[in-house]
């Protein structure tokens, strides 16, 4: 099929990135707004723009009754959800199956396939990936979650199985501990995600976090856009990201590779996606898959020359993968930083209000996608992210030293933002060497 049409189900930086990449394409933007975004740049520049709501994400962006009657009042032939509010919802996806209009993503059945880890887990382990010790089906009772933490031994995670976005975690130091947590942790994924199910994985004490960017056509052709690295979080939050890594060898990150490969087509993946990894020294396990593309698929296509947004849309209008995977090459190194609108000084405090003056580095390894501007009122509604500043050279070094040249000048008078936090990682002896894990960040947060 031919998209002539398309609706994008989301807002802030990812709407405008797809609105852009509309624009080039030829394809009719129509972007979905609350109130409070009624002035935001992807409202602005879109070919058209529809009210769906005021507030809360759900009774707006999360409002799929709204949503779907906009897109067949405005005929469009797709919708793009981005990432966030309906990008994984299986649901949402089979009505706009129903109502034929092309969801920009994997099929529901796959989304449905996916929700739950600990399926997938399972699916991984009888294709040879690697993947944490734990258990492979839903818990059904405390003594069953003791049985298995005893066998692969403390910490341990307990996760909810539909739990997401590093939601759902809690990590477990000994059994008095996972006897009092085992039902509150129930009880949080069941108001949080819809399910109770949990299960566990052996928590490692200081792992990294690589993923691997995946395309997959509906012909059966899936191929990997390399890996990135994402070990830089705050309570299991991305906040900076890199690719590709200095976490696995040459020769592990090829095997890494061919196992999401792999796995992809075990599970009939179609569209972008990504699957997540957890590095231990030189060893990889598989965690999860992202059903959607990623808020750091810029690091992937500055070092591939990929445009994976216009590859989304290809996929989605029935079109072979452009690319064989000997034509794939990571070259160079990019870092992005996430740039949002919270008080590092105050434990990461949300931040709201005029942004009064805006102000984006440029020049050259420089790229920014933001859907902010000076005047901009900044909403407490919503994710806090103003923005994403990427960085590009030929080598880590290089990357890192235009990284710092770019955070000095980059200027938002207004909100409290996250920028300070930035400059000490980059200035960080252990970052430059490459010395990091997901606990990298406490020395700056505790």
């Amino acid at each position: 099929m031919k998209i002539k049409k398309l609706l994008i189900a989301n807002r802030g930086e990812i709407a405008l990135r797809i609105v852009r990449a509309c624009k080039e394409m030829g394809i009719h933007s129509i972007v979905t707004y609350s109130v409070e975004d009624r002035n935001t740049l992807p409202v602005m520049l879109a070919d058209e723009a529809v009210c769906i709501g005021k507030g809360s994400p759900q009774d707006s962006y999360l409002n799929s009754a709204q949503i779907i009657s906009a897109a067949t009042l405005l005929n469009v032939d797709a919708i793009h959800p981005g990432y966030g509010f309906l990008s994984e919802n299986a649901a949402f996806a089979r009505i706009c199956e129903d109502y034929k209009i092309k969801f920009i993503g994997p099929r529901a059945d796959v989304l449905e396939k996916i929700k739950d880890k600990a399926h997938v887990r399972s699916i991984a382990k009888k294709l040879g990936v690697p993947i944490l010790p734990g258990n492979v089906t839903p818990l059904k009772s405390v003594a069953e979650a003791r049985k298995t933490a005893k066998e692969i031994g403390y910490p341990i995670m307990l996760k909810a199985a539909q739990g997401g976005g590093g939601r759902g975690i809690r990590i477990i130091n000994q059994e008095d501990e996972l006897i009092e947590q085992f039902p509150l942790a129930q009880q949080e994924a069941k108001v949080s995600f819809g399910s109770d199910n949990l299960y566990i994985e052996k928590y490692l004490e200081n792992p990294r976090h690589v993923e691997v960017q995946v395309l997959a056509d509906e012909y059966g052709n899936v191929v990997h856009l390399g890996v990135r690295e994402c070990s830089i979080q705050r309570r299991h939050q991305k906040i900076l990201e890199e690719a590709p890594t200095m976490a696995l060898s040459k020769e592990k990150i090829e095997k890494l590779e061919e196992d999401a490969v792999r796995l992809a087509k075990g599970i009939n993946y179609t569209n972008a996606g990504t699957f997540e990894f957890l590095v231990d020294k030189d060893n990889y396990y598989f965690m999860e898959v992202n059903a959607r593309i990623q808020v750091e698929h810029p690091v992937t296509e500055q070092t591939t020359g990929i445009d994976l947004i216009k590859e989304q849309i290809n996929v989605a209008s029935g079109k072979k993968l452009s690319y064989k995977q000997k034509d794939i090459v990571q070259k160079g190194w990019a870092m992005e930083f996430r740039i949002n609108a919270e008080d590092p000084e105050n434990n990461f405090r949300p931040s709201a209000g005029r942004a009064e003056l805006v102000i984006f580095p440029g020049g050259r390894g420089v790229r920014v996608d933001s859907h902010i501007y000076s005047g901009q009122e900044i909403s407490h509604i919503y994710d806090s992210l103003l923005g994403k500043l990427i960085v590009f050279g030929k080598s880590r070094e290089e990357c890192i030293k235009i990284g710092k040249r770019a955070m000095d000048e980059i200027f938002i008078k207004g909100v409290k933002t996250n920028i300070s936090l930035h400059k000490k990682i980059l200035n960080d002896k252990d970052f430059q060497k490459g010395n990091i894990s997901t606990n990298f960040l406490k020395r700056f947060t505790e």
